[in-house]
């Protein structure tokens, strides 16, 4: 074993009952690299995050002391091994208060209700609580990680869910009538109900308010100057004005602790009251710190100046001048394996390695003693190895649980590897040039994606991708990242420049991404910086049209967006750009762009057609006109003029059908159909105001319109309409014979069969009056009909004695018999052979 390597106990201090351990592992040395933290306002990122400092400017500062010069706007980004990561001025108005979000974003917050979330990189988003809360004001705030709480100036709370820039919700009243001593909040998170509760010092009570009521815990110890939940939202520690420090449960149904700070002898006022993981808390003065665990037994820490404590899941982090330390509970595998005495199996199991190692025979019997425990020692072994700072002791304690496992028959060796995998992922991070220490419980809390989120919000995409290849983690959060912060970083603007930067970028997403990684995202970035060619560059690349069409649109790129949403064959994809297209360009614009794209286009034309038709007849109309399609136009003002009742816009709609047509030299035909059509429509508005308006004529046919004024009693109407469309005889005749036979005008119907030699015949009306049932007045029609046909149509009237006649009349005897034969009765029989008998 080396030597000079520090045995892990050397860190540990033992509450005084002894069985409880704490150690405090020194994370970094940084003398002088931060200024005198007691001169600063200071907020610490949990998880080995950075810390933020701000000048005090309520305390004085001696001239010529040796401090960084900032203004009192300033706010100082440092990491835990006191790198200066970022500074930035504030132009807002008076901080009141910041703090850190979970993905290290640093929220200010301004007294006019303005807060910004910066990023390491110095970029921001700015929102607001809304104009009341800038009339009232803000007095104080606490920022937690996913959210925040504001007092107002009028002593009311404001919470804000998240960092999207939500609206804020006004939380219970809590009837204040002055800000409380001390007050703190407990995130929905770590909350039994799901929603975040303040915790208000107020007289000697505690009030707790949610977004529902607020309610007075009916305390009498108060009031207290510290206020401060534990990590998991369960207990909480508060210090009384007269230095009581009491630990009860964030129910106020148990007291765990108490313990009396006066006795510690220490100089000044309480700085702060952090909590220690879950099961003790830190209390710290000027040059002191002080661990109270839950017995109310204590540990000591002498630090040099002012400290500043982080509050962690598993620990407490400390800041001061020269060092940054992390305090926490010695692990219950590292004391299983460690503790002095110890006689547990992982302890012989890591005893019997060493032994082993040393080439000892007592390696073996250690092992037989501990055989039915052998795997359980493997994996404290392997948890051990987790929990230990220096890569030495961790070797040690994975090799010691290799060496166990070979005395297993079955072990499944996968958090073996996976244990391997992380530490070297820990260790890197823990560098003191990265400076994230960050501790396995955080690791397995946090997730390694947001390990690697937040080294790319540092630029050190380098170590990011190497991790995220190392745990086989998608690469597309960093490479996004990196393509950014290119972008930002090339100012080039050329083409030359815009070749190159896109050429870079594409060749490093092809190498590292595997073709999977978005373009859209980064092109988008381009646009926003004013690089429109880089971004059309990037978006070339992108393979999904959903991500591409959108934001050529926003760059208003709209040719090259409706090309890109055509090319994908998604039609929703193809309305979505047209609508939009049609929403923000002028008409002329809109069509002249879908007509200049020719065949490429000819699609989205045709389904921006059957839109219009569905919905907006008026842009399909305007389409036509614009694209000079007369014959479509003319069939659209057809298709309106058919589904409208005023007769004036029919007859408009389709002289408008008439007009394109007439401008078309091919449609030479229709266009004199719809003349005589707009002539027809005139006549039977006419023939309408003629009758009254008792009569319907409009929009009938013409043999209809004919047809129509005969039953109506206008024949001299019938016979203009007749003249004015010259309609052929023969359907003159078909129309009246119908009209006057469904009237049962007989004598005006033989008066028209007489008017002229009827050029249908006779037969025709024959036919029709028998269709209709009327033979005895079709009979009357027979005698002029042609002879060879009379005796088949007196039968068919039934008039068997003047067929029998007409036989006579003809000499044909062999007719008349067969008459005879068929005829219905033998009245009928007995005169048709009179007949026949006078013809021998």
């Amino acid at each position: 074993m080396d030597t000079a390597m520090e045995h892990p106990t050397t860190t540990w201090d033992a509450m005084p009952d002894g069985n409880v351990f704490y150690r405090r592992q020194q994370l970094y040395s940084i003398p002088g690299k931060l200024p005198d933290l007691g001169d600063y306002i200071i907020a610490g990122c949990r998880s080995g995050g950075p810390i933020a400092l701000m000048r005090d400017n309520t305390k004085l500062i001696a001239v010529g002391r040796a401090t960084p010069a900032f203004s009192k706007a300033q706010i100082q980004i440092y990491s835990p091994a006191g790198d200066g990561l970022l500074l930035f001025s504030w132009d807002q108005g008076r901080i009141v208060r910041f703090g850190w979000s979970f993905d290290e974003r640093l929220v200010v917050l301004n007294e006019e209700g303005v807060y910004r979330l910066y990023d390491l990189q110095g970029d921001y988003q700015q929102f607001s609580l809304g104009s009341e809360a800038a009339e009232m004001g803000i007095v104080d705030a606490r920022i937690h990680e996913n959210g925040l709480v504001a007092l107002t100036g009028s002593l009311t709370l404001l919470e804000v869910k998240g960092w999207e820039g939500g609206r804020p919700l006004a939380l219970a009243a809590p009837g204040l009538s002055e800000p409380p001593h001390a007050w703190a909040v407990i995130p929905p998170d770590q909350n039994i109900s799901r929603h975040v509760e303040v915790l208000l010092s107020v007289d000697t009570t505690i009030l707790a308010v949610d977004n529902l009521e607020s309610v007075d815990q009916r305390l009498s110890r108060g009031p207290f100057t510290h206020v401060s939940p534990s990590p998991n939202g369960k207990l909480l520690a508060l210090l009384t004005f007269s230095g009581l420090l009491w630990v009860v449960s964030t129910d106020f149904q148990r007291s765990l602790a108490e313990f009396d700070t006066r006795t510690v002898g220490a100089d000044g006022q309480v700085n702060q009251a952090e909590w220690c993981g879950n099961d003790a808390i830190l209390v710290t003065w000027n040059n002191l710190a002080l661990l109270v665990g839950p017995s109310g037994d204590t540990l000591r820490y002498i630090y040099v100046g002012t400290t500043f404590a982080v509050t962690d899941i598993d620990g407490v982090r400390i800041v001061s001048q020269d060092v940054c330390d992390l305090i926490q509970k010695v692990p219950a595998s590292s004391v299983s394996v460690f503790r002095p005495g110890s006689s547990s199996p992982s302890a012989i199991l890591f005893d019997a390695w060493e032994s082993f190692s040393r080439r000892s025979p007592k390696a073996d019997e250690s092992i037989r003693s501990i055989r039915p425990d052998l795997a359980a020692a493997v994996d404290e072994c392997i948890d051990a190895a987790g929990r230990e700072w220096e890569p030495y002791w961790q070797r040690r304690l994975l090799s010691a649980a290799k060496f166990g496992w070979g005395f297993l028959d079955l072990y499944n060796p996968t958090d073996f590897v996976a244990m391997g995998q992380t530490l070297k992922v820990l260790n890197a991070v823990r560098f003191f040039e990265i400076g994230i220490p960050l501790t396995y419980s955080q690791y397995i809390y946090a997730s390694p994606s947001q390990l690697v989120t937040r080294l790319t919000s540092r630029n050190l995409h380098l170590l990011a991708l190497r991790i995220s290849s190392f745990l086989s983690l998608k690469p597309d959060v960093v490479l996004k990242h990196w393509a950014s912060a290119k972008l930002a970083r090339s100012k080039s603007s050329t083409e030359e420049g815009d070749d190159e930067v896109c050429r870079l970028i594409v060749d490093k997403f092809q190498t590292l991404g595997g073709g999977d990684v978005s373009y859209a995202d980064i092109a988008k970035r381009a646009w926003e910086v004013g690089r429109a060619g880089l971004a059309t560059k990037l978006l070339d690349h992108e393979t999904r049209a959903s991500d591409q069409v959108p934001l050529l649109l926003t760059m208003k790129e709209d040719k090259l967006a409706l090309i890109k949403a055509v090319d994908s064959g998604d039609t929703d994809l193809v309305y979505h750009v047209l609508l939009h297209l049609h929403k923000r360009l002028p008409l002329g614009s809109f069509f002249r762009l879908i007509e200049d794209g020719g065949a490429r286009l000819a699609s989205a034309s045709r389904l921006l057609q059957v839109y219009a038709r569905e919905q907006n007849r008026e842009m399909l109309r305007d389409f036509y006109y614009s694209d000079d399609r007369r014959v479509e136009s003319a069939v659209l003002s057809l298709e309106e003029a058919s589904r409208m009742v005023d007769p004036t816009a029919v007859v408009t709609s389709v002289k408008a059908a008439h007009k394109f047509f007439s401008e078309d030299k091919d449609r030479a035909f229709e266009a004199k159909m719809m003349d005589e059509s707009t002539r027809l429509l005139s006549t039977q508005q006419q023939l309408e105001k003629d009758s009254d308006g008792k009569v319907n004529f409009f929009g009938l046919s013409v043999s209809e319109t004919i047809r129509t004024c005969i039953l109506n009693g206008m024949a001299k109407k019938a016979d203009r309409v007749k003249a004015e469309f010259k309609v052929p005889d023969k359907r003159f005749w078909h129309l009246k014979l119908h009209a006057l036979t469904a009237m049962r005008d007989f004598e005006a119907l033989d008066a028209f069969a007489r008017s002229k030699r009827s050029p249908i015949g006779y037969e025709a009306f024959v036919r029709h009056l028998l269709e209709k049932g009327h033979a005895k007045e079709a009979a009357t029609y027979v005698i002029r009909c042609d002879a060879p046909k009379r005796v088949d149509l007196y039968v068919d009237c039934g008039e068997w004695r003047s067929a029998g006649r007409e036989c006579k009349e003809r000499g044909d005897k062999a007719r008349l018999e067969q008459l005879r034969k068929r005829c219905p009765n033998s009245l009928i029989a007995r005169e048709l052979e009179q007949l026949a008998a006078s013809m021998k």
